[in-house]
């Protein structure tokens, strides 16, 4: 890999990993400024530009990954998160730091207004910048992964707002449920076409690149639920089980990020998922960071046989490396340079 000349070494541990084995040490990964210097572009007029001009992206991806050191289970890559403009339809607004989209007017007396058109102008986009990043990273170079865009729960409720989301789940819970299944498959029948185009080129059109990067040797798809933690179990039953089963059949294993405490109400039903491999954890801004304050949550995903993967502080690598099960523990860590980097990767290794 071109910029991780020890990929086959990490591949090895994340191997390890998904097959519940701890090699030398747990799988870290531990990106820090490299010393290089290679000039990120100038943040355009035009937000849109953040998220889907060519020529834009195509630099800051570039000054990333020569300007970042790789260093234990880290994989390069970079958040194209322009790929929330998949959004069934919907019109997105562009911000500095994230997308937001229009509002949706909903006739519940018709059919679901979500789905995939042809011609859909920010598919469009988004494909000419995909197709365009997986030919920059060919084979092997650095790891795209699937497009990131986001599950039709999530979606509806940022197009109808979360209050009119929420009541309609309780006055018009079959229309609701039939549409986010609905949303589901159109966003999977779109994956299956994307990933058929470039699983030839690229190695590794599977993963899950940039924001919490993971790799596992064989196919797996992301998804999440943060209007979750207003739902009740029951309603999570109901509403969001249907469209978790529909990517875990598809694909047999799942990545889940699970956000804040409020959301912690449905980890016995995620984690009697057996499709469920890895969950991932970003607490509430009200609650510590990850580390020993969590210990307890993450001995009961453990405990369910699911990889714990988290951001975590440095400071916090090895408390959590002694306290848990290593063979079910994926760390992601900052560092300030490489040579701290690579002195907390030895200080994890067996003794």
């Amino acid at each position: 890999m071109k910029y991780k000349p020890d990929w086959a070494e990490a591949r090895e541990r994340l191997t390890a990993l998904w097959n519940h084995e701890t090699l030398d040490r747990p799988c870290i990964a531990v990106i820090a400024p490299n010393g290089k210097k290679t000039p990120a572009p100038e943040l355009p007029a035009n937000l849109e530009d953040i998220w889907l001009n060519i020529e834009w992206v195509k630099k800051a991806y570039l000054a990333k990954l020569e300007n970042t050191w790789w260093g234990g289970e880290a994989i390069p890559s970079y958040l194209t998160m322009g790929g929330w403009v998949l959004c069934l339809g919907g019109t997105p607004k562009f911000a500095q730091d994230t997308i937001w989209f229009e509002h949706v007017n909903i006739d519940f007396n018709g059919p679901s207004p979500f789905y995939y058109k042809d011609g859909d102008p920010w598919v469009e986009k988004y494909m000419a910048l995909y197709n365009v990043i997986v030919e920059m990273a060919g084979k092997d170079d650095f790891l795209v992964g699937k497009p990131s865009n986001l599950p039709a729960n999530d979606l509806f409720s940022m197009f109808m707002g979360t209050e009119e989301f929420l009541f309609s789940l309780i006055d018009h819970p079959e229309w609701m449920r039939n549409a986010i299944i609905k949303g589901a498959q159109e966003q999977l029948k779109l994956c299956r076409k994307i990933e058929k185009n470039i699983c030839e080129k690229h190695d590794f059109w599977y993963g899950h690149g940039g924001w919490m990067c993971f790799w596992a040797p064989q196919p797996f798809t992301s998804t999440q639920s943060d209007v979750s933690c207003m739902l009740s179990p029951e309603m999570f039953e109901e509403f969001i089980m249907p469209e978790m089963d529909t990517l875990g059949q598809a694909y047999g294993a799942l990545w889940y990020h699970l956000d804040g405490g409020n959301a912690r109400q449905h980890l016995p039903r995620l984690l009697s998922l057996p499709y469920l491999k890895v969950l991932q954890y970003v607490p509430a801004p009200c609650e510590p960071a990850n580390g020993p304050e969590h210990l307890d949550f993450y001995r009961t995903i453990q405990a369910a046989g699911k990889i714990v993967h988290i951001g975590v502080p440095k400071e916090n690598v090895l408390p959590l490396v002694k306290s848990l099960d290593t063979s079910l523990l994926m760390l992601d860590v900052t560092c300030n340079s490489v040579e701290e980097g690579q002195a907390l990767l030895k200080a994890t290794k067996k003794a």
